[in-house]
């Protein structure tokens, strides 16, 4: 059903005291695929539950065309459960599980003959087949093989997948799926290159409609049609045809028109304001000075004078009208914006790290023999698929991971500063606050004060650290390295949860930056304005690649 479309009209929310939708609109019509953007916190996860009937509005409705088309809301999930197996998140992914146990509860009603059980029968099955639950099992084969993974992981449970693993579960669930609706939520995180040109075959097959919330540029760039950007003021939706690239082009232009007509309206309303004044304080001084202090007894030079003066405050009255005719342009509000910086300590020693002939198992999987200098000042990017040992050896090179085989050899005066992928440095039930202060050795006002430049306001900081969003959390801790100096940056995905404005500040940061720099990611855009002096590809474990950058 590729014609299904989804229309949200008048939409309002507020949850708490935070308004997150304010007679918002949205269309999602067949064919299109709309690149959902606005900065952290605006409420763009919050959208995607509205449409997908997962979260009430105060006021406004979301239709979907034809009625019976189902929508699928696929939700980041950073967190992995310990109980749901491969098979079962697939099956919750997909919409089959939930709509077997309704074809089941159906059968049951059917079978007892309930009223009105015939038809609740009959649109249980076609909600079932339309989802691909007939052959779910049958297509699973074919997408695991295509995606490298092992037959075993189906019984196993989400949490004992590597970020590798899960990370191509995830796309299998989405490759497996059969909605007419689609709403993606960060689809791209952790993925690496290979699966993300899944993605994109996938999203550019699509003829129904896609709605994606990302901030990968060079993904959107690649396969949106439109771009809708939440306001983070007005708290509606500006949706602009014709692409990324587009997008950027109307955006930067109607930034550059907002401001000349505030700056036109602020110079007329200056302009008028100046012209009233004076020509009251005219009129005023001259019918005082005719009346008290006339030049001469000529009663007609005085009755000029005052004719004069009253003249002139009749244009001063005509200046005022005008005044208040003029229409009112609003000032451009300028959004909140990271400032980031890293912050350093001296130089540690000339060389980092080195590996020799190391070794680290970890149930099947073997990263090396590996043989590495990493040198002071060296920025490395180290690139390769899921689970080729990327992480891992990040572990290895940090200590993390006990070698089994070879040495590590850690240099003098190395401070290392470090975005780790799952970002757990502050995920315990302490409070932000409590944690960021027990981490930085700060007081409460400078930490309060840090931590607001990195967008974490006052009702946060009182929050436990494990309430965090993965937005919050990630720029939690990028506050915690610009508290603590360091000479040794290693970032796992760091883009991963950052919004577009936050992600051009890291690159901002990044170039200034002076020590070392070990970085892992898969965003393209990343990769390609960040200077490098190295890059340092792994294939199931093993170092293939290690060559100088440029």
């Amino acid at each position: 059903m590729t014609t299904a479309s989804l229309h949200a009209r008048h939409l309002k929310l507020t949850l708490g005291r935070t308004v997150v939708l304010d007679d918002t609109e949205l269309q999602l019509a067949a064919g299109w695929r709309v690149g959902l953007v606005g900065p952290n916190g605006v409420g763009k996860s919050t959208l995607l539950r509205v449409l997908a009937g997962l979260q009430r509005v105060d006021e406004g409705s979301v239709v979907l065309m034809p009625g019976d088309a189902t929508v699928g809301y696929l939700p980041q999930e950073p967190d992995r459960s310990d109980t749901e197996t491969v098979a079962e998140f697939l099956g919750r992914r997909t919409g089959v599980a939930a709509a077997s146990a309704e074809l089941d509860e159906a059968t049951a009603a059917l079978a007892a003959g309930e009223p009105g059980s015939d038809d609740r029968y009959s649109t249980a099955l076609d909600r079932w087949l339309h989802l691909g639950g007939a052959d779910l099992d049958t297509r699973t084969g074919p997408v695991w093989a295509e995606l490298g993974l092992a037959d075993r992981l189906l019984g196993q449970t989400m949490a004992t997948l590597s970020g590798g693993e899960a990370a191509r579960v995830g796309l299998a669930a989405l490759l497996l799926a059969r909605f007419d609706v689609f709403l993606l939520d960060e689809p791209t995180n952790d993925l690496d290159l290979d699966g993300l040109a899944r993605l994109e075959r996938w999203v550019l097959d699509r003829q129904g409609a896609v709605a994606i919330v990302s901030h990968d540029r060079a993904f959107l760039r690649r396969t949106v049609t439109h771009v809708a950007e939440l306001d983070e003021f007005t708290h509606r939706i500006t949706v602009i045809g014709g692409g990324w690239d587009a997008y950027l082009a109307e955006r930067e232009v109607a930034a550059r028109h907002a401001r000349e007509r505030y700056e036109e309206y602020a110079d007329r309303k200056a302009d008028l304001l100046g012209r009233a004044q004076r020509e009251r304080e005219w009129a005023t001084q001259g019918l005082s000075k005719a009346k008290k202090k006339p030049d001469d007894n000529d009663k007609n030079i005085k009755a000029f004078k005052i004719n004069q003066s009253e003249q002139l405050a009749g244009k001063a009255a005509r200046t005022e009208r005008a005044l208040e005719r003029l229409e009112v342009v609003e000032e451009p509000r300028e959004a909140w914006q990271l400032r980031l910086t890293f912050g350093e300590t001296a130089r540690s020693g000339d060389v980092v790290v080195r590996l020799t002939q190391a070794v680290v198992r970890s149930g099947s999987f073997r990263l090396g023999p590996i043989d590495l200098t990493i040198g002071a000042g060296e920025r490395i990017a180290i690139v390769g698929h899921n689970g080729s040992g990327k992480s891992t050896l990040l572990d290895t090179i940090l200590g993390r991971r006990a070698l089994d085989e070879g040495e590590r050899w850690f240099g003098p005066g190395v401070v290392v500063g470090e975005l780790e992928q799952r970002r757990e440095q502050l995920s315990d039930d302490a409070t932000v606050l409590d944690a960021f202060m027990r981490a930085t050795g700060m007081s409460i006002p400078d930490a309060r004060t840090l931590l607001a430049k990195f967008g974490i306001g006052a009702e946060e900081v009182h929050r436990p650290t494990a309430s965090l969003s993965p937005g919050e959390r990630t720029r939690t801790v990028l506050a915690l390295l610009m508290a603590n100096g360091t000479n040794c940056l290693v970032l796992d995905e760091p883009t991963n949860h950052l919004d577009l404005p936050a992600i051009e500040q890291l690159e901002v940061a990044l170039e200034a930056f002076r020590g070392t720099v070990l970085l892992v990611t898969h965003d393209r855009d990343l990769l390609d304005h960040v200077r490098l002096t190295r890059t340092i590809r792994l294939e199931r474990g093993a170092i293939v690649d290690d060559v100088p950058a440029g």
